[in-house]
């Protein structure tokens, strides 16, 4: 007993000495804070009340992460607010989406919409799925047809994960889709699911690029050479960041990435904020004609909407080429766009929203007689039924979405997709983050999550009294102006009229 005892009274003393020297340390560890803080010259709050003061960096920090499940209303947060994510959540894991009591959206915001149902609506035995449309028809060797309604929108590998890539590609299969590889050029986890693709070429050339980065035929027609890419889609600009190019950090330029865009590894993969090559209206129409010549396959642009003389021109010019010359699609992104870095000057204030653009772009296209030749793709924060049939109605041919799509792969908006820190594993390549983000189980929520929209807008085609989605027009909407009035969207943006000289034109194409 009396070995136990001391042994027991050793563990008791050495516990004690172990807690003093902690305490000891602890307390010369926060003195040395506070002399640190007390005498730097940078931060005013430190200096003013040292150790105390970082607690404010510390709350600002978890501030990002808390905010939307403790102080957020439903419909408040940006840049995706509770309802809509949880939208998103609801279809992607396939679970009930219907809500009891009542919306709390409110119905008297200026500029927000609302769809006119009819008093006789489509009956089930009468409704149709969406009807195909034909991308580059006469003009592609190689034209694309396709009945899907909401596609993903362009998200390079190297900004995303590889299993974020993979799920992506198996979901865009199974749903019937096409995913856009964003400006990083294609890589073998785009190929894997066995969906459509659509190259995008950004300013640098990611992918089709020669050792000095201008545009390579050679590498174009590999591209073309695969059956999954269907289309080709030349950035001029981005929704996000207009005027400005992609930014990938150095951090997450891997060797498999460098391979892949054709630049060095682990270095910042910046690029330009334009074109080299085009920089008018008839550069742009030329490198839409020879990307299309050599590759067989429809081709088209991206834009954020700016200035519309820019599509006057374009227009103009198309008529003097002849309707061939024109682009078989226009993707038309929106000011509030995403992207996972660019500066906030950009984000907040340059480029027009999709709701405006949209519509004055569909009307240039219908006065100059070329809106069947030239197809339409709506993006910009479309994640919802309601924001996909609203953008039908305004006259876009399909929908695109990034954000959609990573919120169903499991997005919580931790913001992070800048830092290489993505608590879901779909914008990290750190291979411990990305454990969590299983491959098949997201592949399955990501189909999910597109047929469930185009479900949705179903149900809206249907209590408007059309047969399908791409039966829905711009008398089917309502734009809330002020608490107590609304305004049909036709009246606010009333459908142009072919002007004479090019109902003629029109007729001899």
């Amino acid at each position: 007993m009396s070995s136990i005892g001391t042994l027991a009274t050793n563990v008791i003393h050495w516990g004690a000495l172990s807690l003093l020297f902690a305490l000891g340390t602890l307390i010369l560890y926060i003195a040395a804070l506070f002399v640190i803080d007390k005498y730097q010259t940078t931060h005013t709050i430190r200096r003013n009340y040292p150790v105390v003061g970082r607690f404010r960096y510390f709350f600002e920090h978890l501030g990002e992460f808390f905010r939307q499940y403790f102080f957020a209303m439903d419909r408040e947060e940006l840049p995706f607010n509770r309802a809509e994510r949880s939208w998103a959540y609801r279809a992607a894991k396939k679970v009930d989406t219907t809500l009891a009591f009542g919306s709390t959206r409110p119905l008297n915001t200026a500029g927000d919409i609302f769809f006119i149902n009819c008093a006789f609506p489509t009956l089930e035995e009468d409704a149709n799925p969406p009807s195909a449309v034909v991308i580059g028809q006469g003009v592609a060797r190689k034209p694309f047809s396709t009945n899907a309604l909401v596609n993903i929108s362009g998200m390079s590998y190297g900004a995303i994960s590889k299993p974020a890539v993979q799920a992506l590609s198996h979901g865009a299969k199974e749903a019937g889709i096409w995913m856009n590889t964003g400006e990083g050029g294609l890589s073998p986890y785009h190929l894997e699911g066995g969906c459509d693709i659509v190259y995008q070429i950004g300013t640098a050339k990611y992918g089709v690029r020669d050792k000095h980065g201008a545009l390579c035929d050679e590498r174009l027609r590999k591209m073309a050479a695969h059956e999954q890419v269907r289309m080709f889609e030349i950035k001029i600009s981005q929704g996000a960041k207009p005027g400005k190019g992609g930014i990938l950090p150095g951090v997450k330029v891997s060797a498999e990435i460098a391979e892949i865009r054709g630049i060095p590894e682990g270095q910042d993969s910046i690029s330009p904020n334009g074109h080299h090559d085009i920089r008018n209206v008839a550069d742009l129409l030329d490198i839409i004609g020879h990307v299309r010549e050599v590759t067989g396959k429809p081709t088209g642009f991206k834009i954020v909407v700016g200035s519309l003389d820019f599509f006057e021109q374009l227009c103009e010019l198309i008529h003097q080429r002849g309707a061939n010359s024109a682009p078989d699609f226009i993707t038309l992104d929106s000011a509030d766009g995403g992207t996972g870095a660019a500066p906030q000057p950009l984000l907040d204030y340059v480029g027009m929203p999709i709701k405006e653009s949209l519509p004055l772009v569909v009307n240039i296209l219908h006065r100059y007689a070329l809106r069947d030749r030239i197809k339409i793709i709506a993006s910009g924060k479309l994640i919802t039924p309601g924001k996909v049939a609203w953008a039908l109605c305004a006259g876009a041919d399909f929908v695109t979405s990034a954000r959609g799509f990573m919120f169903a792969l499991g997005c919580i908006q931790a913001l992070q997709c800048n830092k290489n820190t993505c608590p879901t594993g779909i914008t990290t390549h750190d291979k411990g983050l990305q454990r969590g983000l299983v491959v098949h189980k997201k592949a399955e929520r990501v189909a999910n999550y597109a047929l469930k929209i185009q479900y949705g807008v179903g149900l809206i085609a249907h209590s408007c009294g059309v047969a399908e989605p791409r039966k829905l027009n711009r008398d089917h909407v309502r734009v809330v102006m002020t608490e107590n009035h609304s305004a049909m969207f036709s009246d606010i943006f009333p459908a142009s009229e072919v002007k004479p000289e090019y109902i003629v034109a029109k007729q001899q194409d």
